[in-house]
């Protein structure tokens, strides 16, 4: 099913603390987390809502569940909008601390945690970026292309209008990000519609995807879709997109190219004439997907030495500075690993 990744918590108030910790408990449980690894993140998300209470006054914590291929892993992501840290590296040693406690606050996130960063910049913020695997061993190898979703809901929902799905075989991956029209249960029904008809054409062309998605979910509201593909043979990017989903392709020194959608509405009206666009792979390593909930005026040299982190990072810290609080809101990121 095509919904949120995440779920948004504000973490502002320590009197919430505590049914926090609950749910996140009782979600890892139901999504199939040992008893003993959901022990160990309870511990990291005690940790996370410390840290934003001492150092933010509008601290949140997103929370991510991931199948992964039945062996389930839970991700968090905490971000706050406090003073930042001058040396992130050395706040990760024990028995460091600005705060007059013992210092292992970090230290412990990162040996419970099966992947952790934390990003940081003085007078912008932390962002804290934790995973735990059911079963750390399983660890799949890295796909030829990371796709890291950060998909919210609006506020006062309880499901998303918008969804990220993908497919992938032995000579391509080709990925859709969907917007239905509206808000809630019917905006997310077109995009669950367009989700069961990406996935059941069996050809490669996003555009023909496309046509294909248009016909398949008339009944339905509507959406804004692109779909990116990358064919592992040729070495290239193909994409399409109807409507405002924000697309820009970003090379390796910097470089980056916004992709054009057409106009239209998916389901109600696409034009007669669309082609697929290519990106060369060694111009364009990456690619950047924002639905409307994000504004995308994005500059991204503000976040400097970024490449050296987790994609989720990034996509975390567009998701900070950048989203619309009044909307579902998507960043996805892809890149060649």
């Amino acid at each position: 099913m095509a919904d949120a990744t995440h779920i948004s918590f504000a973490a502002n108030d320590r009197s919430y603390f505590s049914l926090i910790k609950k749910e996140i408990h009782r979600i890892a449980t139901e999504a199939g987390l040992s008893a003993a690894r959901t022990n160990e993140l309870d511990l990291i998300v005690a940790e996370m809502t410390s840290n934003l209470f001492k150092y933010s006054d509008d601290g949140e914590i997103l929370l991510g569940v991931f199948n992964n291929g039945g062996s389930p892993y839970i991700e968090l992501i905490s971000i706050d909008n406090g003073p930042g840290m001058v040396n992130p590296t050395r706040m990760m040693q024990d028995g460091v601390s600005t705060s007059n406690t013992l210092g292992h606050g970090l230290g412990s996130m990162k040996r419970l945690s099966d992947t952790f960063e934390l990003y940081s910049q003085i007078g912008w913020g932390t962002i804290v970026l934790s995973r735990v695997y059911n079963e750390p061993e399983r660890f799949k190898p890295k796909s030829k292309v990371i796709m890291r979703p950060i998909v919210v809901f609006k506020p006062g929902e309880t499901t998303s209008g918008d969804g990220f799905v993908y497919k992938k075989t032995d000579k391509y991956i080709k990925m859709m990000l969907a917007d239905g029209l509206g808000h809630g249960p019917e905006a997310n029904k077109a995009i669950n519609e367009a989700a069961a008809a990406f996935k059941v054409f069996p050809d490669y062309s996003p555009t023909e995807t496309i046509r294909f998605i248009h016909t398949s979910i008339k009944k339905t509201r509507g959406a804004v879709i692109s779909i990116i593909g990358y064919d592992f043979e040729q070495k290239e990017w193909a994409s399409v997109g109807v409507g405002n989903i924000a697309v820009r392709m970003m090379g390796p020194a910097g470089a980056f190219r916004n992709h054009m959608s057409y106009n239209g509405i998916v389901g109600h009206n696409i034009p007669n004439t669309m082609n697929d666009q290519k990106y060369a792979a060694d111009l364009y390593n990456q690619v950047l997907l924002c639905s409307d909930g994000i504004k995308t005026r994005i500059d991204f040299a503000k976040y400097p030495l970024m490449y050296k982190y987790d994609q989720t990072i990034l996509a975390a810290a567009i998701y900070k500075d950048h989203a619309r609080r009044n909307d579902d809101m998507s960043v996805v990121l892809a890149k060649l690993n």
